[in-house]
């Protein structure tokens, strides 16, 4: 009995730590893009956590069915607020605390009109859509001889595709070539002809994909709620800041380290002080990324190329 349990309790940690690195990933990616800090990602995760709860309640089928919805609706939303937003702040080259500025006044408005969605669905459709549980919806399989939920796998390999997919874009297609480009070096970049815009473009699409679609995953591993982006979102960034704040690559990584230590952390130490513990979770990933910038600012991606910053 106690094997099933530390069994079930690493597939949590790995689905978890798994969904964290993809959103730190996208934090990555548009900081690097536009040196835009964005604040918006907590909302745009909770939008995917509840874009996959409103269409497996509403349209049946499974929440797997739907991640792909919750990453396309990630990547309007992450064209919306860069074409209303941050492309005007670019043009006229407003300092990074600016841009990150910009995007906390975003998060707001994104987290009232998923309040104005959330008491939407409860009214109308009477869905429990303040507090929801997807983890009830997911499939156990036998592994082992115990039955774990898929989404302990499912999550890691989309980790797995995502490092991939970026690879692959990054490197050998044009599109991917030329954001890459002009993210290390703009102003090269421009003379070659490359438009630096498409990259910002690129990189908030891509970026909003990935933040929902951490979101939608997420859905399947804790309790869904308009307010859970603002409660996590501090695990998102550690993770960046810990990979590296300049290497996408790092910050997948980054990500799956601070979400595993978190979870492992935080049920270690309720086991041997109490359930009271719990409530100070964020405080794990906010005590790694502080002793990350105190000892390696450059993060994993500097400690690998033998550097610190």
């Amino acid at each position: 009995m106690r094997g099933e349990l530390v069994l079930d309790l690493v597939v949590k940690a790995v689905a978890y730590s798994s969904c964290i690195g993809i959103g730190a990933a996208a934090i990555t990616l548009i900081y690097n893009a536009t040196r835009t800090f964005n604040f918006a990602h907590a909302s745009m995760v909770a939008w995917g956590m509840y874009v996959v709860f409103a269409s497996t309640c509403l349209f049946g089928y499974t929440p797997y069915h739907y991640l792909p919805l919750a990453a396309l609706f990630g990547s309007f939303l992450g064209l919306a607020i860069y074409g209303a937003v941050n492309r005007r702040l670019l043009k006229a080259k407003a300092k990074e605390i600016s841009l990150m500025m910009s995007t906390l006044g975003v998060d707001l408005i994104l987290f009232g009109f998923l309040n104005v969605f959330s008491d939407y669905l409860l009214r109308v459709y009477r869905l429990p859509a303040k507090y929801f549980i997807l983890e009830t919806r997911d499939f156990l399989i036998e592994f082992g001889g115990t039955q774990i939920r898929l989404v302990g796998i499912v999550a890691p390999v989309i980790l797995v595709l995502v490092v991939v997919a970026l690879h692959a874009f990054l490197t050998k297609t044009k599109l991917g070539i030329a954001m890459r480009a002009s993210i290390e070096n703009p102003e090269l970049a421009g003379l070659s002809g490359v438009n630096p815009e498409l990259s910002y473009v690129l990189a908030w699409i891509i970026g909003g994909a990935l933040a929902s679609l951490s979101g939608g995953l997420l859905s399947l591993v804790i309790t869904g709620y308009t307010a859970v982006g603002m409660t996590i979102v501090v695990s998102f960034f550690a993770g960046a800041i810990v990979g590296g704040l300049y290497s996408v690559y790092g910050s997948l990584l980054g990500g799956f380290l601070v979400g595993l230590g978190e979870y492992l952390g935080v049920t270690l130490l309720a086991t041997l002080v109490g359930g009271w513990i719990s409530a100070y979770r964020p405080a794990i990933p906010l005590a790694i990324m502080a002793a990350t910038l105190l000892t390696q600012p450059g993060g994993l991606a500097a400690l690998l190329r033998g550097g610190r910053s």
